[in-house]
């Protein structure tokens, strides 16, 4: 496996814009997806949780897949597709339908209805390497996933899955990332956008990134300044912390809202492309003042994010 697939820097999330018939907008699709390309992002992704992976229909996943493909393809950027679903078979065949389109990897989750044993992911780890012929492998492990993979399985899976290449986790303190650091440097971790300046000099090669939910701009800028002056960086963090803290978790409280309208809330209250707060049917997203509040907040708290 060529180590120049390693996924590296910062990557944003393709967002689901929806139409007023509450069905997936593609026109608006298109226009997100080019001024995603047009950023400095290392590269887009799809079908993470906050692209809404969880409820599409095959044919929803096939022409989002195909889009965007054709999109980064053809302004040079590199891009992966999530084949995540909770039926493992699903997830191989989608698999199996992407390789064709290039992909710089495809990330994926474990089978997530029934909590599958180790045995059973080493399995599954086998048929998606299988499935996956030359194409990199990125394995989704979410905080809330019913079974959470450490880092020493992770080494293990690797040997069952030579293709796999970089992991999307929850991150740590400095000792998971001693433990990180035992994978080697052919391997990438990527941590929240959130927590990626703290992880950067102690083995965080990027992340699948939140902050890029508000600001691929500001995202991208972190992620730089977290090498160059890793102090003003952390000190930059700690106030995206504490702007989470203070004002997208008390409205998931408040209101249940899920990851993904949180994220999407992000996004529009970012106002960098054509992505509402709105989600498939029949979850809530965020309302028009909760995203107006959300756009002052974050200005007046991150002001560098948006300069």
């Amino acid at each position: 496996m060529n180590k120049a697939m390693r996924p590296e820097g910062i990557w944003g999330a393709v967002l689901l814009p929806i139409d007023q018939d509450g069905a997936i907008d593609w026109h608006t699709l298109v226009e997100e997806t080019e001024i995603l390309c047009h950023s400095d992002l290392a590269g887009i992704y799809t079908n993470g949780s906050a692209g809404e992976f969880h409820n599409q229909t095959e044919a929803e996943f096939e022409k989002l897949a195909a889009t965007v493909a054709d999109i980064a393809s053809k302004f040079g950027k590199p891009f992966q597709i999530g084949v995540n679903c909770t039926n493992p078979r699903m997830a191989r065949d989608r698999l199996k339908k992407v390789n064709s389109l290039g992909p710089a990897a495809v990330q994926f989750t474990l089978p997530d209805w029934w909590p599958p044993t180790f045995g059973e992911i080493q399995r599954f780890l086998e048929g998606m390497q299988e499935a996956a012929q030359n194409t990199p492998l990125v394995i989704y492990n979410p905080p809330h996933a019913k079974v959470q993979i450490s880092l020493r399985q992770i080494a293990k899976l690797r040997e069952v899955a030579p293709g796999m290449v970089g992991a999307k986790l929850s991150g740590g303190n400095t000792d998971w990332y001693a433990e990180r650091r035992k994978l080697g440097k052919d391997f990438s971790v990527f941590v929240p956008g959130h927590s990626v300046a703290f992880g950067r000099p102690l083995g965080a090669d990027g992340s699948y990134s939140n902050v890029a939910c508000l600001s691929p701009k500001g995202a991208v800028k972190l992620w730089n300044l977290s090498e160059a002056d890793p102090e003003a960086a952390t000190a930059i963090e700690m106030r995206i912390v504490k702007f989470l803290e203070q004002t997208i978790m008390p409205l998931a409280q408040q209101f249940g809202y899920s990851d993904p309208a949180l994220d999407k809330l992000l996004a529009a209250a970012g106002g960098w492309g054509p992505v509402s707060s709105d989600l498939l049917w029949p979850y809530t997203g965020a309302t028009p003042n909760d995203v107006d509040k959300v756009a002052q907040a974050a200005r007046k708290a991150l002001p560098e994010l948006f300069e």
